[in-house]
């Protein structure tokens, strides 16, 4: 999540998952099982070719993912970001409170594209973009007035859209049928078309001479971003995100004695994660976690074993792997695979293997928690216990890094569906679950090795939660988070098939979490919060 790749020219059209290949039904704990061996297809070359050329034995790279894993997390511990060490710069002696939203932006961080751009060129955009991982829609070139946004969970939207996956509501229910037929043929679509696909927040403004106070309360309330703009205009000057202002309290920590004590105390001792989270299982398809992204409005899952111990994380912005040719089969695999290919992309990019570490524990303090979020450029990470027993099942070198060479892009040439992809969208709700294509060695949560498990979830911490005390502790009132997650699940146009509601009510920590739903939410100690 922490650096961006280069986009190729172009983002995929992507045929909707209708007739899949084949599965075993669903176990007696509701848990889809990938098949043992691979079904039957006609000769090509296949997506592990592509992918990693040609592999050497998987049991040769076990070791050095496990010791690599270990090392990136004591590499963190030992050398966390820390703030200016001369002493001296231009905050020092200042009250965080009166320091101008405008004097902490990156005015190279604003990104403009106009509402007749394409779903195709505003995606390259906003992966070459990188951070703040948005760009601003206008009127026209000349325009410096944002009228809208385009992210990552757009993408997702748009991407579940053509893929068949997105059942818009019955006033859209043509327009966005002919979207999606558009999409599939390759068709250039503007962003005029899509730009109520996704779940949407506020598109909040302030001038750059408004105080941090302002911008604390609003990220404090649950607003990611904030648009600033020139006082007394509509023309923005800088992008401010949730992170941005952590990463600006963090390093500059010694200068506020407000908050600076904060950072000493447990996330225990500031009842400051939240019990209620939804997460997935890694034998889950990929397709699930998009669905389940989308249809609530969240940003990341953790993907679960059968323990309910914490093996990856799946963020919006890994969609952007999927923008790519080759990476069809993705959308059939399971998330586990997924995150092995994550961590694949990772290593390319970064020149090492890297596993990012997403987990703390209830006794962590608020300086290690934000350590981790500002060094991993992450939103949330989860609260775990100590891991439960994995299943039995030889180790796999399930998270070692393989090297993907993703091709073209297919948008701007279209795609039409083979026989395996072809017909009609399946309604999902009663019918089998879909399974991973038969893409790689078959890949579970009872094989992985012990060392990868990260602990028992037991619950979340946001940047929303660290900014909401920042602002209680300073004698600011931000709004129920809550609130504005209710307003931002209600916000699309369009939603997926199959029903996340009855998931709802099942407890993370409830015990066994067998049964067939994509997600697992409720009270996880039996301690509630908030």
């Amino acid at each position: 999540m922490a650096d961006q790749p280069q986009a190729s020219k172009s983002i995929p059209v992507l045929p909707p998952i209708g007739n899949m290949n084949p599965q075993s039904p669903p176990g007696k704990d509701g848990i889809v099982r990938m098949p043992s061996s691979p079904q039957p297809t006609s000769h090509r070359t296949s997506f592990v070719e592509n992918l990693r050329g040609n592999p050497s034995s998987p049991r040769a790279h076990r070791a050095p993912s496990l010791t690599q894993q270990g090392q990136a997390l004591q590499e963190l511990l030992n050398n966390p970001p820390t703030a200016n060490q001369s002493g001296h710069n231009e905050f020092t002696g200042r009250d965080w409170r009166t320091i101008q939203v405008g004097e902490i932006v990156d005015l190279g961080q604003v990104r403009f594209v106009e509402m007749s751009t394409t779903v195709e060129e505003a995606t390259n955009a906003l992966i070459t973009g990188g951070s703040p991982n948005v760009v601003l829609l206008r009127d026209s070139p000349t325009s410096q007035t944002a009228i809208g946004t385009f992210d990552y969970s757009d993408l997702n939207a748009y991407l579940l859209l053509v893929v068949g996956l997105a059942q818009p509501d019955e006033r859209h229910s043509s327009s966005f049928k002919e979207l999606a037929q558009k999409g599939r043929e390759g068709q250039p679509i503007p962003l005029r078309d899509v730009k109520d696909l996704g779940k949407k927040e506020p598109l909040i403004t302030l001038p750059h001479s408004a105080n941090l106070t302002k911008a604390v309360e609003v990220f404090g309330s649950g607003i990611h971003r904030i648009i600033v703009v020139k006082e007394h205009t509509a023309d923005v000057v800088g992008v401010l995100t949730q992170l941005r202002l952590v990463r600006f309290f963090w390093e500059h920590r010694h200068n506020f004695p407000v908050i600076e004590p904060l950072y000493q105390r447990t996330l225990r001792e500031l009842d400051i994660a939240s019990h209620s989270v939804i997460a997935i299982h890694g034998d889950r398809p990929l397709t699930d976690a998009l669905e389940l992204m989308n249809n609530e409005g969240i940003t990341s899952l953790p993907v679960l074993d059968h323990q309910r111990n914490v093996i990856g994380n799946i963020s919006h912005v890994d969609v952007r792997l999927l923008t790519k040719n080759t990476s069809l089969p993705l959308l059939r695999s399971s998330c586990i695979h997924f995150i092995s290919v994550i961590l694949s992309e990772r290593g390319v990019n970064d020149g090492k293997d890297s596993y990012p570490v997403f987990y703390v524990n209830p006794f962590s303090t608020l300086a290690h928690t934000v350590a981790k979020l500002v060094a991993t450029v992450s939103h949330r990470m989860w609260v775990v216990e100590s891991p439960s027993p994995a299943s039995s099942g030889p180790p796999t070198p399930l998270l070692t890094p393989s090297a993907p060479v993703l091709s073209a892009n297919l948008l701007s040439s279209g795609i039409s569906a083979s026989p395996s992809l072809g017909g009609a969208p399946t309604t999902l709700t009663g019918a089998p679950p879909l399974t991973s294509a038969p893409v790689t060695a078959n890949l579970s949560t009872g094989s992985l090795p012990p060392g990868s498990l990260s602990g028992h979830l037991a619950g979340v911490v946001s940047l929303t939660d660290i900014l909401n005390v920042f602002a209680k502790a300073s004698g600011l009132h931000p709004n129920d988070p809550n609130d504005t997650r209710r307003q931002r699940r209600r916000s699309s146009s369009a939603s997926v098939r199959r029903s996340v509601e009855s998931s709802r009510s099942e407890s993370v920590g409830g015990g066994s979490i067998s049964g067939g739903d994509l997600s697992r939410r409720g009270s996880i100690s039996g301690a509630g919060r908030r």
